[in-house]
């Protein structure tokens, strides 16, 4: 087939990546920068396997900003652009997503259309209506931050919102990409399959949220939260997965997901769905305090990555911990090799060692411990109890 995918960050080069082993690829973007790296089968995002594959040369793949060359007589273009929670309306900005659709009514109204950004429930279908495209069809992705494409090629499932051949065709051709063909494939409508990518992040999220309560129990009695984990978590009904306490949840999902979600039960009887909101604020709170409480007056915090092998720290629990930090007038300096002071508060100071980190602090901050910090671990103020992301 001849496809366009419409974003480049993990959920848009993945499924690049994926589709152009057999299939001619077009990636759009509005960074020419992007495009450029695209082009030289170099990658933007600093994650090992995306690196590999586009060195490989044996992807069938090309990048570029001209919008109408990238719509003009493809079969499939999908939508791969993200989509931020906008506070002041209570929902996500899908206002990029609502601006492509609308120039692939004009371009190219025949072409397959698939939503792989995450939008509130009822969005396809309202498109269908509003854009008069008839082939327009929600399959979510569920990819770890570092792992993008490794879900890709092996998914725990693939969802897809709709049964007609031109839905089997997509899914079709995912399988072809795959790297395991034992994948489990549903059919279901579009709001349904819009419902189970924010239902299920935000039990991710709830499931963050309970070991991070733990451990906040555990802190304030003295007691071994490594200890009661392992304990609780030899039901096989709970599992040994997922369970390390943390900052809070983070990264780009789980934050707007979960306050999407709880936007969607707007007049509906519910309190769980607040309670996890909630939840990763008050962990934060917590945590800061405690951390106050030591006495130290110049805090580091090293990385503010989610977790090992990403290159993201959009909604980083830890870059929220920094600023409430600074409220409190605690001086605080940060190691991230991967970030740009440009990127974040002037208030926040960066250090470009972890060695100049250690001079200048009194206590480091780690989310995650890992071979690099455990050098300073006297110094170090962490959370982590199982030294896996």
């Amino acid at each position: 087939m001849n496809i366009c995918i419409v974003g480049i960050g993990y959920v848009g080069i993945s499924n690049a990546i994926l589709l152009s082993q057999n299939n001619a690829v077009t990636l759009l973007d509005i960074d020419e920068s992007k495009v450029k790296l695209i082009n030289s089968k170099k990658s933007p995002l600093n994650e090992k396997l995306i690196i590999d594959y586009l060195s490989s040369g044996n992807l069938d793949l090309i990048a570029t900003t001209d919008v109408k060359s990238a719509f003009e007589n493809k079969d499939l273009i999908i939508i791969a652009v993200p989509t931020n929670f906008d506070p002041d309306k209570n929902k996500f900005d899908t206002s990029i997503i609502d601006s492509v659709i609308k120039d692939i009514s004009l371009i190219n109204p025949n072409a397959l259309v698939i939503i792989k950004s995450t939008v509130p429930i009822g969005y396809t279908d309202n498109c269908t209506q509003k854009y008069k495209i008839e082939n327009l069809i929600f399959c979510p992705e569920f990819l770890r931050e570092g792992k993008s494409l490794e879900d890709s090629l092996f998914p725990s499932r693939i969802i897809i919102g709709g049964s007609s051949e031109a839905a089997k065709e997509f899914v079709k051709i995912l399988l072809e990409g795959a790297s395991t063909k034992d994948i489990k494939v549903i059919y279901t409508k579009n709001k349904e399959a819009e419902s189970i990518k924010l239902f299920a992040n935000t039990f991710l999220a709830m499931r963050v949220s309970f070991f991070n309560e733990l451990d906040t129990y555990a802190l304030e009695n003295n007691l071994s939260s490594r200890d009661i984990i392992d304990g609780v978590c030899e039901d096989p009904r709970i599992g040994k997965f997922y369970n390390n306490p943390s900052f809070g949840y983070g990264g780009y999902c789980l934050p707007k997901d979960t306050k999407q979600l709880l936007s969607s039960f707007n007049g509906i009887d519910q309190e769980l769905m607040h309670a996890i909101v909630q939840s990763n604020k008050t962990r934060m709170d917590f945590l800061v305090q405690k951390i106050i409480n030591l006495g130290a007056k110049k805090i580091g915090i090293y990385r503010l990555i989610m977790k090992e092998g990403s290159d993201n720290w959009r909604e980083s629990s830890l870059l929220n911990v920094a600023n409430i930090l600074i409220e409190s007038k605690v001086k605080v300096f940060v190691y991230e090799p991967l970030m740009s002071p440009l990127d974040v508060d002037r208030s926040i100071k960066f250090v470009d060692t972890l060695e100049s980190l250690d001079q200048q602090v009194d206590l480091i901050l780690a989310n995650r411990m890992d071979e690099k910090i455990l050098k300073y671990e006297s110094k170090v103020f962490s959370r982590d109890v199982y030294g896996d992301n």
